[in-house]
């Protein structure tokens, strides 16, 4: 998800607050973000954190990216939409598969 580099910290904060960001048993508020130029265009309809309706805008943010155990991931989805400015956030989901889902099975024939 893109976040208004202003508003990142407390977007972090509240995902970390609902268990985002563990890895492991020995980390905790694990992210990584990045830096880019996101483009959108508010129509009629939308009340836009940033800039104007029927404009296209372009804003600073940066690229928000967290590890959560699939039990916790409504509370911070919850917690995320809290804190984000946007009406509408892009948020990417992205399944993961654990290391074990690729140990090689050895068949005796």
């Amino acid at each position: 998800m893109t976040v208004p580099i202003e508003d990142l910290d407390k977007v972090r904060k509240a995902m970390f607050e609902k268990g985002a960001g563990e890895i492991g048993t020995n980390y905790t508020e694990c992210s990584f973000s990045s830096k880019g130029i996101g483009t959108f265009k508010p129509n009629d309809n939308a009340n836009p954190y940033i800039g104007e309706k029927d404009k296209f805008e372009t804003v600073e943010e940066e690229k928000l990216e967290v590890i959560c155990d699939v039990d916790r991931v409504n509370a911070v989805l919850s917690a995320l939409r809290e804190e984000h400015p946007y009406e509408e956030p892009a948020i990417d989901i992205i399944p993961l598969l654990d290391e074990d889902s690729f140990k090689i099975k050895t068949r005796i024939i």
